[in-house]
C-alpha cells in the first residue's frame, strides 16, 4: 500500500530522522510513538505529502487516498455542521454544480434538433451517471447518520461551527474523514479535546476499519486498544514490532536484554579466536589457519545494543504555604454564554488536600467552572475561596499564550522574579531545556515542548492549589508519566480537567461528571466512576484472545528451553575439542622436538611416520570441528 525507502529529514544541519525505512499494509493499525520533538507529526505530514523529505522516497500504490487528522484544525468561517462535512464530497458537490448548470441551459433552449441541444444531453447522461456511481443520491443520509453517531443532535446540523467547542469541532472533522472512505488514516492527537465516550466510540470504529491507520498518541490505553503495530522514533532511528504500547514496551526490553547477552558472548567468541590466531601465528605449520580465522573474525558482524532515550523532565510542584482547611465553596453557582445555559445552580465543595476529577462531554462546563474558580470568568451564584489559598492556573490552550518571536530563555526570564531568576536555568533543565535548547524560539517547538515550557513557567509562582485543564494534551507519553507522578506527590490540593483515562487512573480521590448543566459526585478514582457508569468495556480482554497469548507463551518458554539445552551440548562440545587440540599441538610439539634432536633414531621407529601424519590429519579434523561448533553457538547467539 504504501513503502517508504531511506527517509531522511533535517532542520538547522541536525537530523530529524535518518534513513528511516518501513512498509504500511491494510490493515495495519500503527501506534507512531516517541519523545516530544522526535520528529512524530513530522513524518505524519510526508506521509500525507505535505512535506517533502530531504533524501528517501515514498512510494504508493496508485490512486491511494490519504485522510490526515491534525492537532489544529481550522475552518472556514459561516458554514453550519452539515455544510463543513459535505466538505468531505468535494466531487461529488462539483458534479452537481455541472448538473445544476447543464439543466438551466436546458431549460432555456428550444433548439431541440441542433448539435449543441445533443452534445448536452449527452452531458446530462455522462454526469448522472458518474454521480450515481459516487453516491451522490446517498452522501447527505449517509452525513447525517455519521454525525448522529458521533454524538450530534438533528438540532445541531444547521448550527455555524464556530459556535462549537474544540472537541465537537474535531468531531466534524473525523466525520468527514470517514465519509471520504480513505485508504490510509493519518491521526495526529485524535483524542485531545475528545471526551471519554467519544474515544470509547473512535476505538470501536479504527478497530473495525479495514485500510491503513497511522495515529500518533500520549494516550497508552488508546494505543493499547487500537494499534496491533508499534513504531517508535528514537535519536534518528525507528524501531518497528508487531505489538500494541504496553506489549511493545515488554518486547524492547525482552530485545535488549538478548541483544546484551549476545554481544557478551559475541565478545567472548571473539577473543577466544584472538587468542587461538596469537597461538597459530608463531608456528609455521598453522599459519594458514591462522590466517583463516583472521578472515572469519573480518567476516563478523559485530552485535550492537540498541539506543535508548532515557532524558526525562523532573518536576516538583512546591506548596507555597498551608491554606485554611476549605479551598473553595460553591453555591447555587450559574453561567451563562447567551441564551445558553452552561452550568446552573452547581454546589461544591472543595477541601484542603483533595484531588479532584472534572470529566463530562466537550462543552458541558468543566473549562468554564475551572475558569470561573481560578477569577478568569464572571458568574451568578456564590464563591468562596479559603485563607491563605494561592491558585496555579494551567490552561487547556497554555500553550497559545506564549510569545513565539521570544526564546525559551527569554520568556522564563520575563516571567521570573528577583527570587527566583537565578533557578531560571535550572528549571528549564528539569523541563528538558538544556545548553543551547534555551536559545531556540518558542514558534519552532513542537506542541509537546510548548506544553513543557508552559508548565516551568508554573514554578516561577508560589501556590498550594493546583487547577489543570487538560495537561497532558501533546505531551509524550514519558513525560505524561513524569507528570502524573509530580501530582500524585504534590501536597496541595489539585483540581483536573482531563478526558485522559490511563493519566486519571489512581490521581484523583473523586470525580465530578458535568452533565446537562449540572454535576455529579462519585467517590472514587476513575475506575471507579466508569464502573458506576458501565462504560469500562474497553478494559474487556477477550477469553480467546487470552488463550492464544497463553498458548504463545507456553510455546516460547519451550523454545527457549530448547535452545538453552542445545547450547549448554554446543559448549561442552567445544570444550572437549579444544581440550584434544591442545593435546595433539603438545604431541606433535614433542615429535618435531624428537626429530630435531635425534633424527634417525626418531624415525626408525616402527610407524613412526604414519602416527606422525595421523596427528596431524586429526588436528586438522578437530580444527575443522571447533569452527563447526563455534558458528553453531554464533547463529543461536
Amino acid at each position: 500500500m504504501l513503502n517508504v525507502h531511506n527517509l531522511s529529514v533535517a532542520f538547522g544541519g541536525e537530523y530529524l530522522f535518518e534513513e528511516i525505512a518501513f512498509r504500511l499494509n491494510g490493515g495495519d493499525r500503527v501506534g507512531l510513538i516517541g519523545k516530544n520533538g522526535a520528529g512524530k507529526s513530522t513524518l505524519l505530514k510526508l506521509l500525507s505529502k505535505e512535506m517533502r523529505p530531504d533524501e528517501g522516497t515514498i512510494a504508493m500504490e496508485k490512486d491511494i487516498k490519504i485522510g490526515f487528522l491534525k492537532q489544529d484544525i481550522d475552518f472556514e468561517l459561516g458554514r453550519t455542521v452539515l455544510e463543513e462535512s459535505y466538505q468531505a464530497f468535494a466531487e461529488i458537490k462539483s458534479l452537481e454544480k455541472q448538473l445544476d448548470e447543464i439543466n438551466t441551459a436546458l431549460a432555456e433552449r428550444t433548439d431541440y434538433e441542433s448539435e449543441g441541444y445533443h452534445q448536452l444531453m449527452v452531458d446530462l447522461t455522462d454526469v448522472t451517471h458518474r454521480y450515481e456511481i459516487l453516491g451522490g443520491y446517498n452522501y447527505q443520509g449517509d452525513t447525517e447518520k455519521v454525525l448522529l453517531g458521533l454524538g450530534f443532535k438533528r438540532a445541531d446540523f444547521e448550527k455555524l461551527t464556530d459556535t462549537f467547542s474544540g472537541g465537537w469541532r474535531m468531531r466534524i472533522e473525523l466525520a468527514k474523514l470517514l465519509l471520504q472512505s480513505n485508504d490510509v488514516l493519518l491521526l495526529d492527537e485524535p483524542t485531545n479535546h475528545l471526551d471519554i465516550e467519544s474515544i470509547i466510540w473512535l476505538e470501536q470504529f479504527l478497530n473495525n476499519y479495514s485500510g491503513a491507520v497511522v495515529i500518533v498518541s500520549h494516550d497508552r490505553m488508546f494505543l493499547d486498544n487500537v494499534t496491533n503495530r508499534t513504531i517508535e522514533i528514537s535519536l534518528g532511528r525507528i524501531y518497528d514490532y508487531g505489538k500494541p504500547y504496553t506489549k511493545f514496551l515488554e518486547l524492547r526490553k525482552e530485545i535488549k536484554e538478548q541483544q546484551l547477552s549476545a554481544q557478551k558472548n559475541q565478545e567472548k567468541q571473539i577473543q577466544q579466536t584472538e587468542r587461538l590466531i596469537e597461538k597459530f601465528r608463531a608456528k609455521a605449520s598453522k599459519a594458514s589457519m591462522a590466517q583463516s580465522l583472521i578472515k572469519k573474525l573480518d567476516k563478523i558482524e559485530r552485535i550492537e545494543v540498541d539506543e535508548e532515550d532515557h532524558s526525562v523532565m523532573t518536576v516538583r510542584f512546591p506548596v507555597s504555604v498551608t491554606p485554611g482547611k476549605v479551598v473553595a465553596e460553591v453555591e447555587n453557582l450559574s453561567k451563562s454564554y447567551g441564551q445558553k445555559k452552561v452550568l446552573e445552580g452547581i454546589d461544591l465543595l472543595v477541601e484542603r488536600g483533595s484531588k479532584t476529577a472534572f470529566v463530562g462531554q466537550n462543552g458541558q462546563g468543566k473549562t468554564t467552572l475551572a475558569k470561573i474558580m481560578v477569577g478568569e470568568l464572571d458568574y451568578h451564584g456564590n464563591l468562596k475561596t479559603g485563607h491563605n489559598v494561592q491558585l496555579g492556573y494551567f490552561a487547556q490552550n497554555q500553550a497559545e499564550y506564549l510569545d513565539g518571536s521570544k526564546t525559551i530563555l527569554d520568556t522564563m526570564l520575563e516571567a521570573a522574579n528577583e527570587s527566583n531568576r537565578s533557578k531560571v536555568r535550572d528549571i528549564l533543565g528539569s523541563f528538558l531545556f538544556r545548553g543551547d535548547d534555551v536559545e531556540k524560539y518558542v514558534k519552532v517547538l513542537s506542541g509537546g515542548e510548548r506544553n513543557r515550557l508552559a508548565l516551568a513557567k508554573m514554578l516561577l509562582q508560589p501556590f498550594n492549589v493546583l487547577v489543570m485543564d487538560e495537561p497532558t494534551n501533546h505531551l509524550d507519553i514519558k513525560s505524561k508519566n513524569v507528570l502524573k507522578q509530580a501530582l500524585q506527590n504534590f501536597e496541595g490540593t489539585l483540581i483536573l480537567v482531563s478526558h485522559d483515562r490511563d493519566f486519571l487512573q489512581g490521581l484523583t480521590d473523586r470525580v465530578y461528571e458535568f452533565k446537562d448543566g449540572n454535576i455529579k459526585e462519585y467517590l472514587g478514582d476513575i475506575d471507579f466512576y466508569l464502573e458506576q457508569r458501565k462504560v469500562d468495556d474497553f478494559r474487556k480482554i477477550e477469553k480467546g484472545d487470552k488463550k492464544v497469548e497463553e498458548k504463545q507463551q507456553s510455546e516460547t518458554k519451550e523454545n527457549d528451553y530448547n535452545t538453552q539445552k542445545k547450547l549448554k551440548s554446543l559448549k561442552n562440545r567445544l570444550s572437549g575439542v579444544e581440550k584434544r587440540i591442545s593435546q595433539l599441538e603438545k604431541e606433535i610439539a614433542d615429535i618435531d622436538h624428537q626429530l630435531l634432536m635425534d633424527y634417525d633414531t626418531t624415525i626408525a621407529k616402527t610407524g613412526f611416520f604414519d602416527k606422525y601424519q595421523g596427528k596431524k590429519k586429526e588436528l586438522e579434523t578437530q580444527m575443522k570441528e571447533w569452527e563447526s561448533i563455534s558458528n553453531e553457538l554464533e547463529i543461536l547467539g
